[in-house]
């Protein structure tokens, strides 16, 4: 090629890159925010891998051992600079105007040769992620090189190489150490270690475990304890293994116990105790507040601090007192903040439902009932979306007919709808129309399962019909009233010869009497049919239902403040959380071996990126430090793997050395190389995957 039209290439070259970065700057200053975060996220994760690099290079260093490059950020490269008998040479965008040819790491190729030779290149790269060290001799895609020069990674001893290799991990977990400490300096909020309420016939609740109990003790340990602190003791514990806690009661008491993990019915198959997270009393942040200000008159930041006019001090308290509602409505007060400072009261009532139980066994025994009357099913949302042009249920149908059983209770219907899985199944409803007259209805629903889960369902939120006075049947369960003699589809009209029409008004009517006999009426297809008399109404369980607000709350996380009262105490803080953070990792890796935690679990790079994202975006930079502490701990115990190409496969190798007298051949070492590399590519393209269907599902959820 002519040199005119070299030039011409050279110039056509830089246009073309002065206009991608126009491009860029254009779409920065647009989004300045987001690339702000990118930037960031970029930055702090490349940090981590950076520190690896550079503790390679310093004890390589340190070790007389000769370092061709090292590498700031990725190539390509932006700008070199390297110190040459002859002076100082500096390369400026060399891929972009010079005609050279840019190697990837560690493809710099310096001959052997004596003393005098140029020195390490230093390289800052386009790509702001992390960086590289390339050693004489030694390539982590291949295997070590023997080369004469005395400088050569292969020519030092066996101590040394060891210590070059050993240097990123322990780079990874000083730095991670450091970070930690400066994390719990500043100080940081965590939620608890309070049981917020617990699973339905899980550990916790079967260990008798309340709202408001505190973990003061999880398995031996006892210090900086938080919620995670028992979600990790959990998932990590041995199969069939229980875990030793020491509780403080409510009343302040205390009492030991042990738990056993097992896996909940979910997508991610995590194994837990079946306890919930605690929550505040304040309202948290939402996309669209105006939607919640215009369904209950609360703003996100507002504080509920009472319910009908008693004080709640705890989220606790406040799911206690509403559960304990038998009333259609129910007011809440909260205290809203003020900009100038002080607080209003504000004073809002809010429209409550009864839920059915939650279990799905079919037992009388386990099913919601007042008196031991079950009213009928309501739906309280309906199935979301809903298929398109088909009449579905919808929210406030009350079901009176599944596949010819009248007025089904939550147990026969999840009987039958796991019964027809797959197929049409008729529901006959009664429907409201727009002047509020009920009607009767029918519509065909296909019963499928949860997404990772083998339960059958039709895809809506059941409630139970306590706006009308209808029995749906009558149960026996223990510790509850005798059972009535009440047929199926009867209305109850009347207590103690007071008319009602709703189970409210039972309730209501029914307390009045208290510990006296009430006669109960009713009617059945419209006929007088008669009564029964309930004996003791005010027996333990009498009433087996619980209250939920019909609109969620949606309530911030109870958080509390982890912060170090000295220097000490914080390098304390951050050393022991250094050694959980690898602890937890040796421990995941060794349980993903066994299979007792599923592979979808593990997180990639996309993943890391995504979630480094979300916290940059939306937390304290604090919470991102310590992110990026957790990782810089997990990766040096990934790096110490007994496997090529991690550096504890290079150790390995070293130590076959010392015992066989001499190192395995190239091709050897290359074979274990190129293996270890194709595992690791294999695991990395499956992770990435699951990131991007997580995210994926994340971003339509």
């Amino acid at each position: 090629m002519s040199k005119k039209g070299s030039s011409s290439n050279k110039i056509l070259t830089g246009v073309f890159w002065l206009a991608v970065l126009a491009i860029v700057v254009y779409l920065i200053v647009r989004h300045v925010g987001v690339f702000g975060n990118v930037a960031m996220v970029m930055i702090g994760f490349g940090s981590v891998v950076l520190v690896h690099e550079f503790g390679h290079f310093i004890v390589a260093k340190l070790a007389g051992i000769k370092v061709e490059a090292f590498s700031i950020f990725m190539p390509p490269t932006l700008l070199g600079i390297q110190r040459t008998p002859s002076g100082l040479k500096i390369r400026v965008l060399p891929s972009f105007f010079a005609d050279t040819t840019e190697e990837p790491p560690g493809g710099d190729s310096t001959p052997e040769s004596p003393a005098g030779e140029a020195g390490t290149e230093y390289r800052v790269g386009l790509i702001p992620f992390g960086g590289y060290v390339k050693l004489l001799g030694q390539d982590d895609i291949g295997p070590v090189k023997q080369i004469a020069d005395p400088r050569s990674f292969s020519n030092k001893s066996l101590g040394a190489r060891i210590a070059v290799v050993a240097a990123g991990v322990t780079f990874n977990i000083i730095s991670a150490a450091i970070l930690l400490m400066v994390v719990f300096l500043i100080g940081i909020d965590f939620p608890p270690p309070l049981v917020g309420g617990v699973v339905p016939g899980s550990s916790a609740e079967k260990a008798g475990l309340r709202s408001g109990d505190e973990f003061i003790e999880i398995d031996g340990q006892s210090e900086g304890l938080e919620f995670s602190s028992l979600v990790l003791a959990a998932a990590l514990s041995d199969r069939n293994d229980p875990v030793p806690v020491v509780v403080r009661r409510r009343d302040g008491s205390t009492q030991s116990m042990e738990l056993l993990a097992s896996t909940q019915p979910n997508d991610q198959q995590i194994r837990e105790f079946g306890i919930i997270a605690p929550m505040s009393l304040t309202l948290a942040e939402l996309t669209d507040p105006i939607a919640l200000e215009r369904e209950t008159g609360l703003r996100p930041g507002d504080r509920v601090v009472a319910v009908d006019g008693n004080a709640v001090e705890h989220h606790w308290l406040y799911e206690e007192a509403i559960q304990g509602m038998f009333a259609p409505r129910v007011t809440i007060t909260a205290e809203r903040p003020q900009v100038g400072g002080g607080v209003d009261r504000i004073g809002t009532e809010l429209a409550l439902a009864w839920l059915p139980s939650r279990e799905a066994v079919p037992s009388d025994a386990t099913l919601c009932n007042v008196y031991s009357m079950v009213p009928r099913l309501r739906v309280l949302e309906g199935p979301t979306p809903s298929p398109a042009g088909a009449d579905t249920l919808r929210k406030g149908d009350i079901i009176i007919s599944v596949a010819d059983v009248p007025h089904p209770t939550y147990a026969e219907l999840r009987e039958i709808t796991a019964a027809h899985e797959g197929k049409p199944l008729a529901i006959q409803i009664l429907r409201a129309d727009a002047n509020g007259v009920e009607r009767t209805a029918e519509v065909t629903v296909t019963p499928r399962k949860e997404p990772g889960s083998d339960r059958v369902v039709i895809g809506f939120l059941p409630a139970l019909d306590a706006e009308h006075a209808v029995v749906a049947k009558t149960v026996s369960a223990e510790g509850g009233v005798p059972r009535l003699d009440i047929p199926r589809g009867a209305t109850i009209v009347s207590v103690n010869g007071k008319p009602v029409s709703t189970f409210y008004d039972i309730v209501a009517e029914t307390r009045q009497w208290d510990g006296q006999s009430v006669k109960l009426e009713y009617h059945l297809d419209g006929q007088a049919s008669g009564g029964v008399t309930l004996a003791n109404p005010k027996a333990e369980a009498a009433i087996a239902v619980e209250s939920t607000t019909v609109v969620h709350l949606p309530f911030k996380p109870l958080e509390r403040l982890y912060k170090a009262k000295s220097p000490i105490e914080a390098i304390r803080m951050g050393y022991r959380r250094t050694v959980m953070f690898v602890a937890m990792t040796y421990v995941t890796l060794k349980q993903l071996i066994a299979g007792l935690l599923s592979p979808k679990l593990l997180m990639g790079p996309v993943g890391i990126m995504v979630s480094s994202y979300q916290i940059v975006a939306r937390e304290p930079l604090v919470y991102y430090a310590y992110f990026l502490g957790l990782i810089g701990a997990s990766i040096a115990v990934l790096n110490l793997m007994p496997m090529p190409p991690f550096d504890g496969g290079l150790i390995v190798l070293m130590l076959v050395e010392k015992i066989k007298g001499s190192p395995l051949s190239e091709k050897a070492q290359g074979v274990l190389a190129y293996a270890g590399w194709v595992v690791v590519g294999t695991l990395l393209i499956y992770v990435t995957f699951n990131d991007v269907l997580r995210t994926v599902r994340g971003f339509f959820s």
